[in-house]
């Protein structure tokens, strides 16, 4: 390649083939971003590649690439995008070893790329202390094994993290909800057990009034991004803006069991929320109700039992929404917008009622009378309280009405210890001087 003004070299979704190591990259002094990305390209990572020090993309993700990344791309001080996924790289741990002293190192993708490795464990990363700046790690859909190492809390500036499509194990680890820009978690389609952490619902990036808005929200991919959801393990993201992913958690099927945390009502800035395909038990939090930014709630094939809190009907931007297959029962709350969702969303909890389910729902007179007994006997503990309160109420005023009044006003006060005078007096003479005079006059007679 003799373009030695070459700045940009975009040639992705082109079908092109061949050895990419016998391409010599070393005369692009220039060169800026190189995007290889969706071909059929073989080989390892060309050396020469490493000789562009202006480089600060690279894609080269779903080619067929093999081989280690090597020592060399510590070289290329620029570098802030590197997105190697879908190849069939080697050595992970070796890898990441090199790549967290890429200080500009912002997002870096490997999905799907060192097939049925281990994930990187604390004792590989020994005296671990790099991606200072990494915003974006992608390590999903390679069957990766191993739990969730403690050495990505160190990674404070991360915000989106993808894990999925591994054979992770373990709980999730409750550190998580403590990193302080993390807004996107996809953990699904693992072996991960426990139960959801009550502290990663103290996420600082989803807390209303806590959110770490900046400069850093506009911050843009260099090149398209690859990541996974919960059905597939790649897709390419339709935004190159970081502020335009949606605030997300994705647990689906894993093996998570316990309550869904009341405390996930203080997620008031999540968009979506997926914890499908687990076994979670208990009933449905009404506190889910506080997400009014909810966009995305998957709640199916789980434990959960009870009734559909009808606050859910004040969720107005569901756009998706399925709690089928638990032992869910009563009446679904009626709304506009949980009646707009197709009655499979619902399905497989026979003891669930109304639309758009085609059983319709049967009033069961015992059971209001109960609801409504119950609701007398609540009104009326709240209502005695009140009554002994009014009665001290009343004796205060009337006590210190009368009191207050003879303390104030002096000829009040002599007035009325005169009438008591008065009232003692005619007691006595009523209650002693009477009946001894009627004593007398029969004695006499």
């Amino acid at each position: 390649m003799n373009c030695t003004n070459l700045v940009e070299l975009h040639l992705g979704n082109n079908n092109l083939e061949g050895d990419i190591s016998m391409l010599d990259f070393s005369r692009l002094s220039q060169l800026s971003k190189l995007d290889l990305r969706v071909n059929n390209f073989t080989g390892e990572v060309p050396v020469s590649l490493y000789s562009c020090r202006s480089l600060k993309a690279i894609g080269l993700a779903k080619n067929h690439l093999k081989g280690e990344i090597q020592a060399g791309i510590l070289s290329l001080k620029s570098l802030s995008f590197l997105s190697l996924g879908g190849n069939r790289f080697t050595k992970l741990t070796w890898a990441m070893k090199i790549l967290m002293s890429i200080k500009s190192l912002h997002t870096l993708s490997l999905a799907g790329s060192y097939e049925g490795e281990r994930m990187p464990s604390d004792d590989d990363m020994v005296d671990f202390d790099g991606f200072h700046n990494l915003r974006l790690l992608n390590l999903a859909g390679s069957n990766l094994n191993g739990q969730i190492p403690l050495w990505i809390s160190k990674l404070k500036n991360l915000e989106i993290l993808q894990m999925s499509f591994n054979q992770i194990t373990g709980p999730i680890p409750s550190w998580l909800g403590a990193l302080p820009r993390l807004f996107y978690i996809d953990l699904s389609n693992n072996r991960i057990s426990g139960e959801f952490p009550k502290k990663l619902c103290r996420l600082p990036r989803l807390l209303y009034g806590l959110n770490i808005a900046s400069q850093a929200d506009q911050y843009e991919f260099e090149l398209p991004i690859y990541g996974s959801s919960s059905v597939a393990p790649f897709q390419i993201f339709p935004t190159h803006k970081l502020s335009f992913f949606p605030t997300t958690i994705v647990l689906s099927k894993n093996n998570i069991v316990g309550d869904i945390p009341t405390e996930i009502g203080q997620l008031q800035l999540l968009q979506e929320l997926y914890l499908d395909s687990n076994n979670f038990s208990g009933i449905i939090p009404y506190q889910i109700s506080n997400l009014k930014n909810l966009e995305v709630l998957t709640l199916s094939m789980n434990l959960l039992s009870g009734i559909i809190p009808s606050s859910l009907a004040s969720l107005n931007f569901l756009k998706e929404f399925n709690v089928s297959y638990n032992n869910l029962e009563g009446s679904i709350p009626t709304s506009t917008q949980l009646q707009s969702f197709e009655a499979s969303a619902f399905e497989g909890n026979p003891k669930l009622c109304g639309a758009p389910l085609p059983n319709k729902c049967e009033p069961n007179k015992g059971i209001d009378a109960d609801n409504k007994n119950n609701k007398d006997v609540h009104n009326g503990l709240h209502q005695l309280p009140w009554f002994y309160i009014f009665v001290a109420l009343g004796f205060i005023v009337g006590f210190w009405g009368v009191c207050g009044c003879l303390i104030i006003n002096k000829t009040w006060r002599y007035t009325y210890f005169r009438f008591m005078d008065n009232v003692q007096d005619m007691l006595i003479y009523v209650m002693i001087t009477v009946p001894l005079n009627m004593m007398e006059r029969r004695l006499r007679g």
